[in-house]
């Protein structure tokens, strides 16, 4: 049973990815320094799995405690999602954002490296891509200069793994999400914002709950169909299970190149609108949202080409969008 260590695995990506890898019989280890997630998660792991993860609460940014970990546990494979991730954010917060998100990176991969750890998958970002010139996005679309702080430590990021790969012989895949929704089937595990949530599935079921008065939406003159900003929604257990596709990859020496990289998604684009639309329709409820101005950072569209994840990858997707958003509500309602 191959021990995978996966940074961030009480957070909203992480702690799915966790139960996948445990239903797929992985030994898993998390590291995560709870910074914007809860304790609970792994009780809640546990519940789901019958299976409790081996957990250590520890700040990335802090080589030696890193160095330390590394030294008393023995680790097969990496699995990395330990990171700021608004977009928004990052462009009032740069610093913390450059801080952790490259900090915690190169910490991590001079102890693979030192090690001869071989198996590293990287939790990447269509952001990447900047604004893309054509649609639906290809792995071989240019990575043009980034919206975002946030976007551009992705960039830099794989910058790093890539030289990496080439210098010490590593092997490492990034997974280009585009926007993870939704939460697991038992409701145990969802996406749970601490504060104003970022992202705008967690911000339309918390008005919907009443604990958001309204809705933002961030621009309406956005070159579109009904003039908002169109992203591609995927279910996040989806995402997880391209998790363990990737990594069994990395195990079974099937990778072409040292460093590979995939987009995540579903390839459909669904604007604000069609998402507000969709969510009232399968829970019923009547969302109170304002249009806005335009929010730093965003892009007019993003939506994915999933062609080389189905055919090199052997993944596709299998839930709906309106299953995304109805899990979301479903674990809304549970939260206190």
């Amino acid at each position: 049973m191959k021990r995978i260590l996966v940074t961030g695995g009480l957070g909203f990506i992480g702690s799915h990815v966790v139960v996948e890898l445990q239903n797929s019989g992985f030994d898993v280890v998390i590291i995560d320094d709870v910074s914007n997630s809860k304790i609970e998660v792994l009780d809640q792991i546990t519940e789901i799995t019958n299976i409790k993860p081996d957990f250590h609460q520890l700040d990335l940014r802090e080589k030696k405690a890193v160095h330390n970990f590394f030294n008393e546990n023995v680790i097969e494979g990496v699995i990395h999602f330990a990171a700021f991730k608004a977009v928004g954010e990052s462009v009032l917060k740069p610093l913390d954002y450059y801080e952790n998100n490259i900090n915690a990176l190169v910490y991590l991969l001079q102890e693979i490296k030192s090690r001869n750890i071989d198996y590293f998958i990287f939790s990447s970002s269509c952001t990447v891509y900047g604004q893309a010139d054509e649609l639906p996005i290809t792995e071989e679309a240019p990575i043009k200069p980034a919206e975002s702080p946030y976007g551009n430590t992705k960039q830099i990021g794989e910058e790093i793994i890539r030289d990496s790969c080439k210098a010490y012989n590593m092997n490492a895949i990034a997974l280009r999400y585009f926007n993870p929704v939704g939460a697991h089937k038992s409701v145990k595990i969802g996406e749970l914002p601490l504060g104003v949530p970022q992202n705008l599935i967690p911000f339309i079921t918390q008005t919907a709950a009443g604990i958001r008065e309204e809705l933002s939406v961030f621009g309406d003159d956005y070159s579109t169909p009904d003039g908002t900003a169109i992203r591609d929604y995927i279910h996040v257990v989806d995402l997880a299970k391209a998790h363990v596709k990737a990594l069994q990859r990395l195990l079974n020496k099937q990778n072409e190149e040292n460093f590979e990289f995939f987009n995540v998604g579903t390839g459909k684009g669904s604007s604000v609108m069609e998402i507000i639309k969709s969510f009232e329709k399968v829970t019923q409820q009547s969302l109170n949202y304002k249009i806005t101005d335009r929010r730093d950072g965003d892009i007019t569209a993003a939506y994915a080409d999933t062609t080389k994840a189905n055919e090199v990858l052997r993944w596709e997707p299998q839930e709906t969008l309106e299953e995304a958003l109805l899990s979301a509500w479903k674990w809304q309602q549970k939260q206190k």
